[in-house]
């Protein structure tokens, strides 16, 4: 089995155990979708019960979760008890602006961290340098959820921006143009969150591929001939420290998709993250299970593309490749 072919099992294996893990804790949290139901007393017993059977609940938990996966492999991924309709479609309407946020920020982050990570690499210590990395070192030790509330206060006490929701309670009356402005401002403060707070551990982490690859013996062999700093930089240090980069772009990704949930909720983004708070508050199985899931496709989906952008770029990783059974 080729490279590829071994990464995308091990992914499979691992959306499986989420999948079961899933099935098995929410079985074991307390309470149901119908406990206020039976506080109701014009509700009664046989009703709940048939409401029950309806939606499958009341059967063994194996037995539950085969149906599903049958259900899956059709891309049914069972039915919103809140709500009242398919959840798949339900999950998609709400991905596709956790998809918006996480590309907007994961897009931001690079842009801003690679450069900086490279220039403070090659000004090690110098006043650049030791001010970034207080600042990196900074925004890692604060929890995610206090620079959200943070900047929600600020924003909100002087009016900086508009918060909540994507767009205005009049953009249907708005221009094209106007209706995208509109959507931008709100998107503003979840991904200003988001490139804070992955962006320090990109730069941190560019910064020491960079100190690293320059005090590797081709590269002290590469300067001792004369070679300029631009052209070192560019056709020597920068191809060495890339792979590293690489690598952690598929980790960048699970943790922007992760922390955009929690950022979602903080400011009002309507995303996965609010979806699936509600959903587990008012105990919807099934919408629960395949929020989670879905965020966790995302994760896979960000390291299967670092792999395959590895293979595509480190010779080392072709070689193993190659030689693997």
């Amino acid at each position: 089995m080729n490279y590829f072919g071994r990464r995308l099992v091990r992914a499979l294996l691992l959306l499986a155990g989420v999948s079961v893990l899933c099935f098995l804790f929410t079985e074991m949290a307390p309470g149901s979708f119908f406990d206020e139901m039976r506080l109701n007393p014009q509700i009664s017993p046989e009703t709940i019960a048939a409401l029950r059977s309806h939606y499958g609940l009341d059967q063994p938990l194996p037995v539950r979760y085969l149906r599903w996966v049958k259900s899956v492999a059709r891309a049914d991924l069972g039915y919103s008890i809140a709500y009242n309709t398919p959840v798949a479609p339900l999950l998609w309407e709400r991905a596709k602006n956790t998809l918006l946020l996480t590309g907007v920020g994961m897009g931001v982050t690079w842009l801003v961290s690679v450069p900086l990570g490279v220039w403070i690499g090659t000004r090690r210590d110098r006043l650049l340098d030791k001010v970034v990395s207080l600042g990196s070192s900074l925004f890692i030790s604060i929890p995610e959820v206090v620079i959200g509330l943070a900047l929600l206060a600020i924003v909100v006490h002087w009016r900086i921006l508009p918060v909540g929701g994507m767009h205005s309670a009049d953009s249907d009356s708005l221009s094209n143009w106007l209706r995208l402005k509109d959507t931008f401002q709100r998107l503003l403060l979840p991904a200003t969150v988001l490139v804070l707070v992955e962006s320090c551990v990109i730069v941190r982490h560019v910064r020491a591929s960079v100190i690293e690859a320059l005090q590797l013996p081709s590269i002290e062999a590469a300067r001792a001939f004369g070679i300029s700093n631009a052209r070192l930089l560019f056709r020597h240090v920068l191809p060495v420290a890339a792979s590293p980069a690489i690598s952690l772009f598929g980790f960048s990704l699970a943790g922007l998709i992760s922390g955009s949930l929690l950022v979602e909720v903080i400011c009002g983004w309507p995303g996965l993250g609010p979806l699936i708070l509600e959903a587990t508050l008012s105990r919807d199985f099934y919408l629960v299970i395949g929020g989670i899931m879905l965020s966790g496709l995302f994760m896979v989906a960000g390291n299967l593309i670092a792999d395959v952008m590895l293979l595509a770029t480190d010779p080392r990783i072709r070689v193993e490749a190659a030689d693997a059974p």
